[in-house]
């Protein structure tokens, strides 16, 4: 087992990654299927020691035939072992077929699934279906995903959990919901986003001792974000807050002055050099008392907010903007600026009404506002994530971050993953921290893609520490604070 890889593919490109392996490198399909099914089952040793009797349920493709290997692994070991199939036996060939006939001689009968509770076991391995699936599990594979959800017992699921689109992380009818998934040696996208963490539990992977010259033959679809140290250069003894930039934050208006203050708080703690904020003159003089550091200045028309874009060097307009007279005032200033921008919460619903593309921005939706944006519904886009984040791109320009669990990065024509975060950041405000942190890091000059990408991680993991001994439930975007510091001291 290693550790989860950064490249990350498409069920195409998986497919692609195993005929290399055996037409061009000459490691057999069997080979590989026994070397999944060792990894599996050491796995499942690893963390139920003391399951006793297993129940492996199995398709009839390849995905059943690791499970095959796998219930053979756990017979020879002594332990009681039931093997159902899915579907018509008669249909299994090949290293599949190979496999099964090779568990039967060790003594164990596979029996035909129909459509039935499975019987008490220690744990369940779910080996139905694999990283091809295209449309919805119906029929008796369907009852089998309900029968093993509905089981009691812990499930490990091999390559993927049945009923999960490989590519997408989405669930068209029902998906198995597994404690523990392996896999095996191209990581799929979809298994860390929208449904996928949630299906997969947690993930382990194995590359099969495939030779490293396979991969470089076969082009990776998504990057999985690792920390980003090397961007973070320790700052010269002769600094000085003129060489890490100017940032603006626009929004603030009445009743949500919070957002605009935790922006602002969130791109100070990033490193920026100055912020300053554009609020409304009813509270600007609270939230420079609250917070002196940022220069908080009463907006309340075109002629003060142009005056203060002169200023700085990027602005991020959004968090508290609310739909008012006065946010669109504010909102056509911005846009018509040629300061690089980030657009997030309010500004975002105004932009949706707008037809403007620009290269030098980052948009920073959740899955509701980039159905807004691209006039289509939230189910859409989280049937697709990766693909609406592109269209966004593709309309508007510049770089998105599209929010939610696996949040998707599109720049520059290439698409990244972050699988950190936890669902405690689930609350008001999250979206306004991670706007001040990507501004920061724009005004610092860090490039629109590194920006994204740093903004990105740091906030996740930020919500992680933040969550860590105290508990997830009851987190508050304020509590992020301290971790984002840490965070961006780490070099």
């Amino acid at each position: 087992m290693t550790q989860l890889p950064n490249n990350l593919y498409t069920a195409k490109q998986t497919r692609e990654l195993d005929r290399l392996t055996m037409e061009e490198f000459g490691i057999s399909g069997i080979v590989l299927m026994e070397r999944a099914g060792a990894a599996a089952f050491a796995i499942l040793k690893q963390h139920w020691a003391d399951a006793k009797h297993l129940c492996v349920i199995c398709g009839v493709g390849n995905n059943g035939g690791d499970g095959f290997v796998l219930a053979r692994l756990a017979k020879e070991q002594g332990q009681q072992v039931d093997v159902f199939v899915v579907g018509n036996s008669q249909k299994i060939k090949g290293d599949a077929l190979a496999a099964k006939q090779r568990l039967e001689e060790s003594g164990v009968t596979v029996q035909p699934y129909g459509k039935r509770a499975f019987p008490s076991a220690d744990v369940l391995v779910d080996a139905i279906l694999g990283t091809g699936l295209k449309g919805a599990v119906e029929g008796d594979e369907r009852y089998a995903v309900e029968a093993l959800n509905q089981h009691g017992a812990p499930i490990l699921a091999l390559d993927i959990a049945t009923g999960l689109l490989a590519n997408s992380g989405h669930v068209l009818t029902e998906a198995v919901k597994a404690n523990i998934t392996v896999s095996f040696i191209g990581l799929n996208q979809g298994l860390l986003t929208a449904k996928g963490s949630d299906c997969s539990g947690e993930l382990f992977f194995d590359d099969l001792q495939i030779p490293e010259e396979v991969f470089l033959r076969v082009p990776v679809s998504t990057k999985r974000l690792s920390f980003p140290t090397s961007i973070f250069k320790k700052r010269d003894k002769e600094s000085h807050k003129g060489l890490f930039g100017h940032a603006l934050i626009i929004g603030g208006d009445i009743g949500m002055s919070g957002a605009a203050r935790m922006a602002c708080e969130a791109a100070l703690r990033t490193g920026v050099g100055l912020v300053s904020l554009a609020t409304r003159s009813a509270h600007a003089a609270m939230i420079n008392s609250a917070r002196p550091e940022i220069m908080s200045y009463p907006i309340e028309d075109e002629n003060d907010i142009l005056a203060l874009i002169d200023k700085v060097n990027v602005i991020a307009i959004g968090p508290g903007l609310g739909k008012s007279e006065w946010a669109a005032t504010l909102f056509a200033a911005a846009i018509n600026s040629e300061k690089p921008l980030v657009v997030d919460a309010d500004a975002l619903n105004l932009l949706a009404d707008e037809q403007i593309k620009r290269e030098n921005w980052i948009l920073t939706p959740h899955p509701g506002e980039a159905a807004r944006l691209l006039g289509c519904s939230i189910e859409e886009i989280q049937s697709d994530r990766f693909s609406a984040a592109k269209g966004m791109s593709e309309k508007f320009g510049g770089t998105i971050i599209l929010k939610g669990n696996g949040t998707i990065i599109y720049s520059d024509g290439a698409t990244y993953l972050c699988d950190k975060g936890n669902p405690g950041m689930a609350s008001g405000g999250m979206g306004d921290v991670l706007t001040g942190i990507v501004c920061s890091l724009l005004a610092q000059g860090f490039s629109l893609t590194n920006a994204a990408n740093a903004g990105v991680y740091i906030h996740a993991s930020a919500g992680d520490a933040a969550a860590k001994g105290a508990g997830e439930r009851g987190l508050l975007a304020s509590d992020l604070m301290p971790a984002i510091r840490r965070l961006v001291n780490i070099n």
